[in-house]
């Protein structure tokens, strides 16, 4: 790995006496599990930069699953997320961690996340930001939805029809109108 990495710690662990077990979500390299060995000592300045929600620019080498960090800096204080925007905060990482492989780029879903976060350091309705998250996640895994066109026939919706969602297709104009319609 060449330089540093902008980067977020999604979840932090303990290992060992002294050492911490990082994943952390990376713009270039994707999600990546990195060993930071000490910095849980008493002289560490890792200490407080190494925590979800805080910019960070971190480098790091090895081969295998886990790598080990060699160098970080905090580039700010964290966000200031506090009650259920800070949950939510929470409830993106978790899908990050549990959604997306080791060491594969997403790079422009590391820009949406990092908009999440903004939006739900200033804001006081989580909503939007966590929907907009959603569906560009979705978007990035090759399952987005396509809001704007009939799958069908291509052409736009038309607000004065209705229309059926049909897994792995998208929306279907509908003649029925019932409650799986909109």
């Amino acid at each position: 790995m060449d330089g540093l990495q902008r980067c977020f710690v999604l979840h932090r662990r303990p290992y060992s006496e002294s050492s911490l077990i990082l994943d952390v979500f990376s713009e270039e390299y994707g999600r990546v599990t990195l060993l930071s060995k000490g910095a849980r000592s008493k002289r560490s300045n890792l200490k407080g930069a190494l925590q979800p929600f805080t910019p960070l620019l971190l480098k790091w080498s090895g081969n295998g699953s886990m790598k080990t960090l060699r160098q970080a800096e905090a580039i700010s204080l964290g966000l200031p997320l506090t009650g259920v925007n800070l949950y939510s905060a929470m409830y993106v990482n978790e899908l990050i961690a549990r959604v997306l492989a080791s060491e594969i780029p997403f790079p422009e879903l590391f820009h949406d996340y990092l908009q999440a976060l903004t939006e739900l350091a200033h804001n006081t309705n989580p909503e939007p930001a966590l929907r907009r998250f959603e569906l560009a996640l979705l978007s990035a895994m090759g399952y987005g939805v396509d809001f704007l066109h009939c799958a069908g026939t291509g052409e736009p919706i038309d607000p004065t029809m209705t229309y059926r969602y049909r897994e792995q297709k998208g929306f279907i104009a509908s003649v029925r109108r019932d409650n799986l319609t909109f």
